[in-house]
């Protein structure tokens, strides 16, 4: 039976997107969190935070200045454990995860001109870990876990699909995964994918992806996701779930609160926009 966490979730206070949070913490917020938790919701409190590692990962092997304090790893851990990392497991002294460590030390061995039998390494590493990423996300045991990172997926390759074709890319290259989404938006040529049928707000998340205003739209997108949480969680009270949805906004406000608008401006222009949520496909629908 999931554990409740009656008090703890009595005492968070609320959360509004559109209030000033000045001096907002939301990896204090975790660190409070993280005590309270049984071991098994520890573990998929990891895997949730677990996104954030992946960035960090990417960033320090491109050599990239940028970290982002949400990950379960501190900047010297990541950098003492990419270090570390050995040609195989039982060589390797890292606190990183087993899919992590597979999936860098295959790529690694790739670029020795060896072969991993267990691991697809025909696509680039970003793609290999963010695939990786996903798996554990869809094999782990919390349902808002599953749930919220499949809607993840799905935005993100919605995204990069439209993003691809605008710009005449290869578009299969830029996506992760392989199912029925991920296929339409590889091989359709219909401006909707394909994909009326199987995504209902396909044509309002293709619209909203032309807004020319990169931070409004990213704000509407923000907006999006901060409504998803909250549906997944529709007849969830006192459980895990309560906890994830609550930090999953936590982590929208903490994003907004690092950028002031000129940085906002510069970093907006490149991210791939993410995006479903019912109120923005009722307005993008009345329109039509």
């Amino acid at each position: 039976m999931a554990k409740e966490y009656y008090s703890l979730v009595a005492g968070l206070e609320e959360l509004i997107l559109e209030a000033d949070h000045k001096g907002f913490d939301a990896v204090a917020l975790r660190e409070e969190i993280i005590p309270e938790l049984s071991k098994g919701d520890l573990r998929a409190l990891r895997t949730f935070y677990a996104f954030y590692d992946v960035e960090n990962v990417l960033a320090a092997l491109s050599g990239k200045q940028t970290f982002n304090p949400l990950g379960n790893y501190s900047a010297e851990q990541l950098s003492e454990a990419l270090e570390a990392l050995g040609p195989s497991q039982n060589d390797s002294d890292t606190v990183l995860p087993d899919w992590m460590v597979l999936t860098l030390q295959a790529y690694k061995a790739k670029e020795e001109g060896k072969t991993d039998e267990e691991i697809d390494t025909s696509k680039n590493l970003e793609n290999a870990l963010w695939n990786a990423f996903y798996e554990q996300c869809a094999a782990s045991s919390n349902r808002f876990v599953r749930e919220w990172f499949a809607f993840d997926k799905t935005l993100r390759n919605i995204s990069a699909a439209y993003i691809a074709r605008s710009r005449k890319w290869p578009v299969t290259e830029q996506l992760v995964g392989e199912d029925d989404v991920v296929k339409a938006l590889g091989q359709s040529s219909a401006a909707d994918f394909g994909l009326r049928g199987e995504v209902d707000y396909i044509e309002s998340v293709i619209a909203l992806l032309d807004t020319p205003n990169m931070l409004e739209k990213e704000q509407r997108l923000d907006q999006i996701r901060w409504t998803k949480a909250e549906e997944l969680t529709t007849f969830d009270y006192f459980n895990l779930n309560t906890l994830l949805a609550y930090l999953a906004k936590a982590n929208i406000i903490q994003r907004w609160t690092m950028l002031d608008r000129k940085q906002g401006e510069a970093m907006l222009k490149n991210l791939l926009a993410e995006l479903s949520d019912k109120s923005i496909l009722q307005r993008a629908e009345a329109q039509q």
